[in-house]
């Protein structure tokens, strides 16, 4: 039986610079719903 979370399921998020899709991440689970931008450097694009 495996381990983890299957990747198919989890929540899918637009990023506000890039306009690329990402999913959630384990980091991200406190503060998802605040989580705009797909990475660092979209962050710092904006």
């Amino acid at each position: 039986m495996p381990n983890g979370v299957d990747k198919r399921n989890l929540p899918i998020k637009v990023c506000a610079a890039c306009g690329r899709p990402f999913t959630w991440r384990k980091k991200w689970a406190r503060d998802w719903e605040q989580v705009q931008y797909c990475s660092d450097a979209c962050r710092r694009k904006r």
